[in-house]
């Protein structure tokens, strides 16, 4: 995550953002086609609404929305969102473990719904299990609830699990590319050396770096214990969006814009939630709720090596080394 430093030539980002596609070429007036577009977000008003507001024609609302967002995600995504090296995932691990107590964790793993309205000739790719039209926003999350990464545009209608698989992010977790660092030994154990691992919720299928709890039935004492002890960890992403939907309140209802204008608003809201984290600090509340929805929590198989790595972390979180002192009471 970049420094402050980083974002002082924000507010000049938009200098060059190319409104001269409009029909008539009155002089342009930057910072406050940027207000704009930053109110539209912030308070999920219409572009008839904007229309009235500022005394521009609703096409040039929607023209000044889609290339803001644009420039917006542009410049602050290298800053805000460059893939981690093994120095940052080592302080992401080192972090969850301060404040989850999950060792060798390095990101949280989720997807939710964005609501919009239904896209031209779509079908009913968009058609979700909720029985509206939305795409998924899916995202890996670290313990300061800020986005590392982000995947959004899937069709409404596909598992966590099929996002996943078809994103930049989960083809390099399955080549191993994400320069993640070596297995290691649990704090407090010589042996054995673990991998590092992201935690994710039962829609996940479980691998070697992606841990997911143990079905619910007929579960034991250990197993009820990991299934807490990773979900104290997998939070931070529901709590993450849930704070990304209380800022930026276009969120809360269906996006009437083309799906295209859509996918470029929210990953902007995301560039610019991980923008106000940095320069406000991290001690946000984090029992925000949140109105979207988690796509089709449909199960699927993990691998045995997978299976075999939950084990180890399980006798861990039970071990002398890794147990917490209410961790029974709390299941």
């Amino acid at each position: 995550m970049a420094d402050k430093g980083v974002f002082q030539a924000f507010p000049f980002a938009f200098d060059s953002v190319d409104y001269e596609k409009r029909k008539k070429k009155t002089p342009v007036n930057v910072s406050l086609f940027s207000y704009i577009c930053f109110r539209y977000l912030a308070t999920g008003q219409s572009l008839a609404s904007l229309h009235f507001a500022f005394l521009i024609g609703k096409s040039t609302a929607s023209m000044v929305v889609r290339e803001t967002c644009v420039a917006t995600w542009d410049v602050l995504h290298p800053a805000v969102m460059a893939q981690p090296q093994k120095e940052d995932w080592l302080q992401i691990a080192d972090l969850f473990f301060q404040s989850c107590n999950f060792p060798n964790c390095v990101g949280a793993i989720d997807g939710k719904h964005i609501r919009v309205k239904k896209p031209i000739r779509s079908g009913s790719q968009f058609f979700n299990y909720k029985k509206y039209f939305s795409f998924v926003l899916f995202a890996v999350c670290d313990a300061n609830y800020c986005f590392r990464y982000i995947d959004v545009g899937s069709y409404g209608s596909s598992s966590d699990s099929a996002v996943l698989g078809h994103s930049a992010f989960g083809q390099m977790l399955n080549n191993n590319e994400l320069d993640l660092p070596g297995n290691t030994t649990l704090p407090g154990t010589t042996y054995p050396a673990m991998p590092f691992v992201f935690v994710g919720d039962e829609a996940f299928a479980l691998g070697e770096h992606l841990m997911r709890p143990y079905s619910s039935r007929g579960l034991s004492i250990a197993r009820r214990v990991f299934n807490y002890r990773l979900t104290r960890a997998r939070r931070v992403v529901e709590c993450a969006f849930g704070i990304l939907a209380n800022k930026w309140l276009f969120l809360y209802s269906p996006i009437h814009l083309k799906l295209e204008t859509t996918i470029s608003a929210v990953k902007a809201a995301c560039a610019l939630y991980n923008f106000v984290r940095v320069w406000d600090g991290f001690n946000f509340e984090d029992s925000l709720s949140h109105s979207l929805e988690s796509p089709n929590p449909s199960g699927v198989r993990g691998t045995r090596h997978g299976a075999s790595v939950r084990d180890h972390f399980t006798a861990y979180i039970l071990s002398p080394h890794g147990a917490l002192p209410w961790q029974l009471e709390a299941i």
